[in-house]
């Protein structure tokens, strides 16, 4: 009994030094992004004090000085990193220096939901028809399929996402009328029962969707098919299929795992694009989500609303790596052996 507890507790010891490690390196990584991002966004022109006070007749250079003062712009700026970074322990990431004053993490939190259901839809269909269009594009390699799927993709990859997101809002929402173009909501969005306020909502997104969708399907298609192909010129395929196997087994049991695992790469750095890539798109859609949060902050210079965006990316970038990690034990039974993801 006591051999069998041993090994176990010496499994158990090395997973909970590997998280250890792997957290401090990640605290070490935020602290140094948080560092470099605060000191470059003071090298903007502007500060808020001046986005406050240029247009307006009335506020002199008392006021401006003033202003400068309410927020601590006049203190050094390692002492303003410092102060945040003291504020950021206790999860405060101030208020915000627009006109609103309003707390940062309750602005993020109220757009957060809208960025993230909208990404994560999108992700989910990407995965659904890149991953069956990557296989069977490469089991039928330079067929008439592949090359048709091929152009495809490719004109899909080459559209700037803000000129077809321009093509969707002319052909559908203007001309024909099918879905709305702009906002989260109608204007008789209140008047409306709970299905019918579904609906009205699905109708808003649809466009935005179809958007993220096919600039994610395009890379990701491809991504795969070239996976697959590597994976189908391994000795280990020839053996599969030297056994009798049938294709379907060979491709499922054999190829998929291993073609998945820079699969997986990818997907955990496309975690910080959450908010990276919703700026464009949530801008031309009028959308009240994060993306949006974060473009109106720089144009106003919140310098507090933007680091409270910068810091939540680099938290995703993080987890999206140590999300990765995880999933390579479950792709490969080779490197959960070997890192202890069992």
């Amino acid at each position: 009994m006591a051999n069998t507890i041993d090994p176990l507790l010496r499994r158990f010891s090395g997973i909970i030094l590997r998280i250890l490690k792997k957290t401090f390196w990640m605290f070490l990584v935020l602290i140094g992004i948080t560092l470099i991002s605060f000191f470059v966004i003071h090298l903007a022109p502007g500060s808020p004090s001046d986005m406050e006070t240029t247009l307006n007749p009335f506020a002199g250079e008392t006021a401006r000085r003033q202003l400068e003062a309410l927020y601590g712009l006049d203190r050094p700026l390692y002492a303003q990193y410092l102060d945040w970074v003291v504020r950021l322990l206790y999860f405060d990431f101030g208020n915000s220096m627009s006109a609103d004053a309003r707390p940062v993490l309750t602005k993020i939190a109220e757009r957060l939901p809208l960025t993230i259901g909208i990404n994560v839809a999108s992700l989910f269909l990407v995965l659904i028809l890149a991953i069956p269009l990557g296989i069977i594009t490469a089991c039928k390699q330079n067929s008439l399929l592949d090359r048709v799927v091929t152009i495809l993709v490719f004109l899909g990859f080459a559209m700037p996402s803000f000129w077809f997101a321009l093509l969707l809002m002319l052909f559908f929402g203007i001309e024909h009328q099918w879905f709305p173009v702009s906002g989260l909501t109608s204007l008789n969005f209140q008047e409306l029962g709970f299905w019918e306020k579904c609906v009205d909502i699905i109708r808003h997104l649809t466009l935005p969707l179809i958007v993220y969708t096919v600039g994610g399907l395009a890379g990701m298609s491809r991504y795969m098919r070239a996976c697959m192909l590597e994976v189908l010129r391994q000795d280990y395929i020839l053996t599969a299929r030297s056994k009798g196997l049938s294709q379907i087994t060979v491709i499922l049991r054999h190829a998929l795992r291993n073609a998945l695992l820079p699969v997986i790469t990818l997907l955990g750095l496309s975690i910080p694009g959450l908010i990276g890539g919703s700026v464009i798109i949530e801008s031309i859609f009028a959308l009240p989500g994060l993306g949006q949060l974060f473009y109106t902050a720089v144009m106003a210079r919140d310098y507090t609303t933007i680091m409270g965006n910068l810091v939540l990316g680099a938290v995703l970038t993080l987890v999206g790596n140590l999300l990765a990690d995880i999933c390579y034990g479950f792709a490969d039974p080779r490197i959960r052996s070997t890192r202890g993801c069992d």
